[in-house]
């Protein structure tokens, strides 16, 4: 016999002497939950014992009451039903009390827990199935201004049947995503892998179960990359995950959907970008023969490469995971990715009909997952409560117990998260994963025939082509740099980071409109200022000209000039180094032909392939070199006239001296 108890916290409503009064939604109130365990086995003849929670959310004590444990002996029908039961607490039938147990005085805002024990004969004879059970708190009381007696109960299900009876595989998702959207930085590893991080709580939960791991391949590589300088704790992270003994697959990079990729047209699947310029070869050991005492330089480093960076000891890399909107044309493409062996992981809601864990369409291996006990499972490891735990742990096993009529082996498979509690999924799995359940034996068991639903159609394949399309201006835009990797590939990884398989539709829209923006922001991060105008009263200077670069590294580009006139005469390319963050200033000669005009220089930006960079930009110059000649006139007229009024002044003082002294003489 299988016990899994949950809650239902909602309609705990007091019963008062003024029962016109409502309490609302949001009132201090005591409520009721009732667990048995998420999969506490006992011996058909065995007792049951369930553990009640009351938990008194009032400002005042209450007092000594009853709980009881009422079980309905009519079997719940199918899955509908059961949700029916848990969601709205809607069943018909006949509930029998099997136990009842004092309940102690709980304190304002505390709770305490009262164990319930039922044995066979308070049971009865129960076939094979799912059935209601509540629990009901009865005579207990809060002593504020008008007593007010509480009576919560708690929704739950029994699940009754034969130990051994359910074979269960649990596939555990482990992602994680960067806040740039690229790869983990040092810091965000080691917030992730220290020992309250997220990751470490993922493997803790995973180890020593026989749970079924994917592993994003991006968070290796970003350990990898690192080299030497990884965090001690992100390391040890990716040691103990490669030294598990359980099935593990690979994703794709960054999670990337592969029926997006397949709907878009692509001919094999899209590939995480060479990682190799972006290492840093002090980071990584020397290797090759030892240099001799005259010799120039050191040996290269060994760098890795991206198989090596991104790859995971012992994981699978022939099965897909995908979104679940797949076609039968999809798989076909899926065998063309991955080659005839592939496996493709989908959800019962794709069918139509009953499928096995192991089914076939056209030929093509699928492992198929319930859909509704997964739902159930996903929803269950985000809470935290346990009693709350404990409800969705219910309905995942009642869900099972009716996947498990058509097949005894059932495959799960938990939704992309980073906010699991490790706590609950320990739980799970301890409760569910069955040891010995892998890959490979599912796989052994003879596939049943599988007919898909047409999905419904989707805006991601278009909008997957306008990212490739910017990816591809991206590409071309990326010459100005000396090493083009150190803005494509983070670029690529972002782009396969927005069509990955867990981003909700609200998101990847959302998503993608943004890297729209994003792909427009990169190709107008370098660009010519728009020019002043400029007076030139000389026939020859410099024009400035100041290129603008807002990306993180320096570029190399070259400046083209052309002016709209033949009266100026200008350099037609100017080589430019422009450095990081900021604007460069660039000198271009310039040389007036004739006495004076008005012209405009137009300039623009090309990269050493000629790919356009930025937009142009205009100058206007008001030649004045005519001004030149003239004031040179002018200036040179003043200096004779000055010379020949000096000229006259020494003449007339040598004579009025000649004069004066002739006079003397006379004298």
């Amino acid at each position: 016999m299988l016990v899994v108890g949950a809650i239902a916290l909602g309609g705990a409503s007091p019963a008062s002497a003024d029962d016109d009064v409502q309490e609302p939604d949001d009132a201090p109130a005591v409520t009721l939950g009732v667990s048995a365990g998420p999969s506490a086995r006992i011996d058909p003849n065995g007792p049951l014992v369930t553990t009640i929670t009351i938990v008194n959310g009032t400002d005042h004590t209450l007092s000594v009451g009853s709980a009881s444990l009422e079980v309905n002996t009519t079997p719940l029908a199918d899955a509908a039903t059961l949700d029916a039961w848990l969601d709205t607490g809607a069943f018909s039938g006949t509930f029998r009390t099997v136990a009842t147990e004092e309940t102690p005085a709980v304190a304002a805002g505390e709770s305490v827990e009262v164990s319930s024990i039922a044995d066979a004969t308070e049971l009865g004879t129960l076939a094979p199935g799912v059935y209601p059970i509540t629990a009901r708190l009865t005579g207990a009381t809060t002593d504020d201004a008008d007593t007010t007696a509480w009576t919560p109960t708690a929704s739950s299900v029994l699940v009754v049947a034969a130990a051994g009876q359910q074979q269960v595989g649990v596939l555990v998702p482990i992602t994680a995503t960067p806040a740039d959207g690229a790869l983990l930085s040092a810091d965000e590893l080691a917030t992730l892998t220290a020992p309250d991080g997220m990751l470490t709580g993922q493997l803790d939960a995973v180890t020593d179960t026989s749970a079924i791991l994917a592993i994003d391949p991006a968070i290796p590589a970003a350990i990898r990359m690192l080299g030497t300088r990884a965090p001690r704790a992100a390391t040890d992270w990716l040691q103990r995950l490669e030294q598990l003994p359980n099935d593990m697959i690979i994703l794709q990079f960054a999670d990337a959907d592969a029926t997006t990729q397949a709907h878009e047209g692509q001919e094999s699947l899209l590939q995480p970008p060479d990682l190799t310029p972006l290492l840093q070869p002090d980071d990584f050991p020397q290797s090759g023969a030892t240099p001799t005492p005259s010799a120039s330089s050191a040996p290269d480093p060994a760098l890795p490469d991206n198989a090596v960076l991104t790859g995971v000891a012992g994981a699978r890399t022939d099965i897909l995971w995908p979104r679940d909107d797949v076609t039968a044309a999809d798989l076909a493409a899926f065998t063309g990715y991955l080659g005839d062996d592939a496996t493709t992981i989908l959800p019962s809601t794709s069918f139509s009909g009953a499928t096995r864990a192991h089914s076939a369409v056209e030929g093509n291996s699928i492992l198929v997952m319930d859909a509704a006990a997964s739902d159930r499972l996903s929803t269950a490891v985000e809470l935290t409560e346990p009693v709350d735990v404990a409800r969705a742990l219910a309905g995942a096993a009642g869900h099972l117990f009716f996947a498990t009529h058509s097949a005894p082996t059932v495959l799960v498979g938990l939704t992309r998260s980073e906010t699991r509690s490790p706590v609950a999924l320990r739980e799970l799995l301890s409760a569910f994963a069955t040891p010995g359940i892998s890959l490979s034996s599912l796989r052994a068991q003879a596939p049943a025939s599988a007919a898909l639903i047409d999905p419904v159609g989707s805006t991601r394949p278009a909008a997957l082509t306008t990212m490739l399309a910017g990816e591809q201006r991206m590409q071309a835009f990326s010459s100005i740099l000396e090493v083009p990797a150190l803005l494509m590939a983070p670029e690529r990884i972002r782009m396969l980071r927005t069509i990955a398989v867990g981003m909700t539709d609200e998101d990847f829209t959302a998503a993608a409109a943004a890297r729209a923006k994003h792909v427009h922001t990169i190709l107008n991060s370098v660009g010519i200022q728009r020019p002043k105008p400029v007076q030139l009263i000389t026939s020859a200077a410099p024009l400035p000209v100041w290129v603008r670069n807002d990306l993180p590294w320096t570029v190399h580009v070259t400046l083209h000039g052309l002016p709209s006139d033949p009266r100026l005469d200008i350099q037609r390319s100017t080589q430019v180094e422009a450095g990081a963050d900021g604007s460069t200033r660039i000198d271009v000669p310039i040389e007036a032909r004739v006495a004076s005009g008005d012209v405009r220089v137009q300039f623009r930006l090309t990269s050493a392939t000629g790919v356009a960079i930025g937009s142009t930009e205009v100058a206007d110059v008001t030649l004045r070199a005519d001004w030149e000649g003239i004031g040179l006139g002018i200036l040179g007229g003043a200096i004779a006239l000055l010379l020949v009024f000096g000229l006259i002044r020494t003449v007339r003082r040598k004579r009025r001296d000649g004069a004066g002294a002739s006079t003397k003489e006379s004298e």
